[in-house]
């Protein structure tokens, strides 16, 4: 079997020395040293300022708006479920605009003309879609232009920098998710990386439950903190991200040169590095989508339609901007295996399938 995924796996050697930390510390979570070491590594280690840890990635998206004053955004229709749900939850007010048809990012003319035409919205939530970034500079300049804040949802984008500076650093905030099918993980959390220390300070109370050492209770706040066994997976973990990195690009661009002819790919930015997040392609329609689908699995090769259904064909109640772009992609979107513990071999295997399905 070629699982689609495959979680990177802690060392336990190393892990247990840091539990023995945690239970000698007795120390287990609310801000411990763990999570302290694990933030300064990971500023360190992504290139970045800013970044609060929080106990899962949905939160993180939550966060990132409350923490902002957000309350009425414009999003992609073309993400996990995630995006939108953790806005609808608490009860923000969502709206959808179409993708750019050749990156299957959010379009920024789409976004641009949306604001013009409801100038109540007052945020744009884009996805950074298989780690592809988004057209930062456009969105920049649509962000000052237009006035509002500008949150990257960037769960897949993990070690990806722009002219060697980290993707996490464009926006108000970037948000971050350390499951553990994320290229690293920490088994569960995330993170939320602010462009102003205001916000990160506004945030790390918020996920203390609105408590500010030495003052009590400011503000209505959530428990999201990431505890101290999560810390220690996440710091066994980052250990190994070079080589997992490394790794992980090699093998999607030995697909991508496999698929190039063969089936449409998405365009990547062209000043971004890879960091092997998914490997996405498209089909005709979702016809051949689960034709192939079913020709992998006879091979004992999985693969998943992802991201489908669009979001805007979920959640019906959203102002809908027009989402054509999206609903082309999500018509024959389809993942194929990209983890560390494939080899060029299983790569070979799943192209010369998919080759010689009679499908493609």
């Amino acid at each position: 079997m070629i699982a689609l995924n495959s979680p990177i796996k802690p060392n336990l050697k190393k892990l247990q020395k840091y539990l023995e930390k945690v239970n000698n510390n007795g120390w287990y979570t609310n801000f411990g040293p763990l999570h302290d070491e694990l933030t300064d590594k990971l500023q360190e280690y992504l290139g970045v300022q800013n970044l609060l840890l929080v106990s899962n990635g949905t939160v993180a998206l939550q966060l990132a708006g409350r923490a902002l004053r957000i309350k009425n955004l414009v999003t992609t229709p073309f993400s996990f479920v995630a995006t939108t749900c953790a806005y609808k939850w608490q009860k923000d007010i969502v709206s959808f605009v179409d993708i750019d048809r050749k990156s299957y990012n959010l379009c920024p003319e789409a976004v641009s003309r949306a604001l013009d035409q409801d100038t109540a919205l007052d945020a744009i939530v884009a996805t950074h879609v298989y780690g592809n970034p988004c057209d930062v500079e456009a969105f920049e300049s649509l962000s000052n232009e237009k006035n509002v804040k500008l949150i990257y949802d960037a769960a897949h984008t993990f070690g990806v920098k722009i002219n060697n500076q980290s993707v996490l650093n464009y926006g108000d905030a970037s948000t971050l998710s350390f499951h553990a099918t994320k290229v690293f993980h920490a088994v569960e959390g995330g993170a939320v990386v602010f462009k102003d220390k205001q916000h990160f300070q506004i945030a790390k109370r918020m996920i203390n439950f609105g408590i500010e050492p030495g003052k009590g209770i400011v503000e209505t706040g959530i428990n999201g903190k990431l505890n101290e066994y999560q810390a220690a997976v996440g710091l066994v973990n980052l250990e190994q991200m070079d080589s997992v990195l490394q790794h992980r690009a090699e093998l999607f661009s030995q697909y991508t040169a496999g698929l190039q002819d063969v089936v449409e790919l998405p365009e990547w930015h062209s000043k971004a590095n890879f960091n092997g997040a998914y490997m996405p392609i498209k089909l005709k329609n979702s016809q051949q989508a689960s034709k192939l689908i079913q020709k992998l699995t006879e091979s004992n090769i999985q693969s998943r339609a992802y991201f489908s259904p669009a979001l805007d064909s979920v959640f019906t109640d959203c102002k809908n901007h027009g989402t054509p772009h999206s609903d082309a992609v999500t018509d024959g979107i389809l993942c194929l295996p990209l983890h560390v513990d494939m080899t060029n071999k299983d790569i070979d295997k799943v192209v010369n399938k998919i080759k010689g399905s009679g499908v493609v």
